[in-house]
Order: C-alpha cells, then sequence, then structure tokens
C-alpha cells in the first residue's frame, strides 16, 4: 500500500491527538509524547508499505489504516499501558470532530437501502480471501426488522497485530465500534464475540434507535 493518499490524509488528521492523548490519557509527559511521535511517523510509512494496495470496493481500507497508527505510536511507547488504558487511549485519540462528524453523516444513511446494498456488496467480495488484512463478513438481517448483524469470520486487525506482536490490544480497536455507535445517532451497538477474546467470530450488531439520527 502507498503512504500517499489516504494513509497520509489520516497520519496528518490524528497524529497530534495521538500525541495530546499520550499526556492526557496515559500519563506521558510533553516530551515524552513528542519523542514517540517523532518514531512512529517512520514506523507508521513502514508499515503502510508491508500492506498491499486493497481492492476496489473494499470498505475496510481505513479499518487497517487505523491499526497501523495505533500500531506505530504503541510500540514507541517507553511504557506500555495496560489494555484498558489503551482502549481509553484509541477512543478519546480517534473521537475528535472530524470523526464525530463523519460518523454523524454514516448514521444519517444506516438502514437505507443504499447502505444496505453497499454492506451486501461487502459480504459479496470476500476481500480476506486474496487479503489477508481484509475482512470476510457475512450480512444478517434481524427477522423483526430493528437493523442488522454484520458477522465477521476474518479480521484484518488480527492478522496485522499477530505480524507486529501486539495482538494482545486488538480488544482496544474493536471497543471503538461503540463510540462510532453512538456518535452516529442511529444505532445502538450489540456485541456477543470477537475473534479477539477467542470468539467463533465478531459479531457486530446495529439495533436502531427510536427517532433515528438527530
Amino acid at each position: 500500500m502507498k503512504y500517499v493518499g489516504m494513509p497520509m490524509g489520516m497520519w496528518l488528521l490524528f497524529h497530534r491527538s495521538f500525541r495530546q492523548k499520550m499526556v492526557t490519557v496515559l500519563g506521558f509527559s510533553k516530551e515524552e509524547a513528542a519523542g514517540t511521535e517523532r518514531k512512529a511517523l517512520p514506523k507508521y510509512r513502514a508499515i503502510i508499505a508491508g500492506l498491499p494496495t486493497f481492492e476496489k470496493g473494499d470498505r475496510f481500507k481505513m479499518n487497517i489504516v487505523n491499526c497501523a497508527l495505533l500500531a506505530a505510536f504503541y510500540l514507541n511507547m517507553a511504557r506500555k499501558p495496560t489494555v484498558a488504558q489503551v482502549t481509553e487511549y484509541y477512543e478519546k485519540a480517534m473521537m475528535i470532530g472530524p470523526m464525530r462528524t463523519f460518523c454523524r453523516m454514516a448514521g444519517r444513511q444506516k438502514f437505507t437501502a443504499k447502505d444496505v446494498r453497499g454492506m451486501e456488496a461487502t459480504a459479496k467480495l470476500r476481500a480476506a480471501d486474496r487479503n489477508p488484512y481484509s475482512w470476510n463478513m457475512e450480512l444478517l438481517p434481524y427477522p423483526d426488522g430493528s437493523g442488522y448483524e454484520a458477522r465477521f469470520s476474518r479480521c484484518g486487525i488480527c492478522t496485522l497485530m499477530k505480524e507486529l506482536g501486539i495482538y494482545e490490544i486488538v480488544p482496544a480497536m474493536c471497543h471503538l465500534d461503540y463510540a462510532m455507535s453512538e456518535a452516529g445517532g442511529a444505532s445502538n451497538f450489540v456485541r456477543e464475540y470477537t475473534l479477539a477474546s477467542g470468539g467463533p467470530y465478531c459479531d457486530c450488531g446495529y439495533k436502531k434507535k427510536a427517532g433515528g439520527c438527530k
């Protein structure tokens, strides 16, 4: 994968937040956070360069780029925080104003015919059959019409984090699904299993909220 384009844009959008939250959430000094950031950028570029080009229509490219961003900072932290601390850190670093705006826009489309068609196309693509850093998904509408479940049998984040030797922090990324759903305003996120915790699959359930997105 090339660094130019979306990966570069994601770094420019989020790197300050990742640095600042090292101080306000994890308790690092400003100097330590700045030093980590300086080391994180070349690591991030190296991770991105090692990833294959994603197929056209693969909606999960952003997910793996976000994974590379967290990994680049975490790997260069002098003191490794706990998984619970990383979970809080990642959520607060990611859920800045532009991300909340993105989530609200996505929320306005949630459960529309366009949204369902996109999910059906993603399920049909089965991109992880050809790219181990992508995802395979089934779409399972709820019989009562209250929403749908996206059920994942392959996870690119799991693949990359295992290769980087930091698989233990994958749950910190999984937890962001709740915050993004809440910010979208259209759905309540429900989950029983994750692959990272040893489950048979990752279930991402989206239950329609009364009143929808505000």
